[in-house]
Formats: C-alpha cells, sequence, structure tokens
C-alpha cells in the first residue's frame, strides 16, 4: 500500500484526516441505519430490496 509522506498534500495515501473523515462517517452511516430501522421496523437488507437474501 503506498503511504504518503507526512508532509505531502497530495491527496492519495493514508492521511490522519481522511481517515478520521472516513470513520466519522462510518460511525454516522451506522447511527442513521439504526435509527431508521427502529421507525420503519424492517431491516436495512429489506429496506434496500435485498430481503429475499435472507429467506
Amino acid at each position: 500500500m503506498y503511504r504518503a509522506s507526512p508532509g505531502s498534500e497530495s491527496g492519495w495515501g493514508f492521511h490522519r484526516r481522511a481517515e478520521l473523515l472516513n470513520g466519522r462517517l462510518a460511525m454516522l452511516g451506522f447511527v442513521i441505519g439504526v435509527l431508521v430501522e427502529a421507525f420503519s421496523g424492517q431491516g436495512i437488507l429489506h429496506q434496500i430490496g435485498l430481503g429475499a437474501l435472507l429467506n
């Protein structure tokens, strides 16, 4: 894997800023998924049309 040099602003590689954003967006997506599931009563797979995979 490519790792960007510490002073690089190229936008490629593993940057602390990018990893923090990725983690925060993943947590936000998980919370939104759980809330939608709680309010609708359907699991996430059912909501996106993949409920047949569970049967």
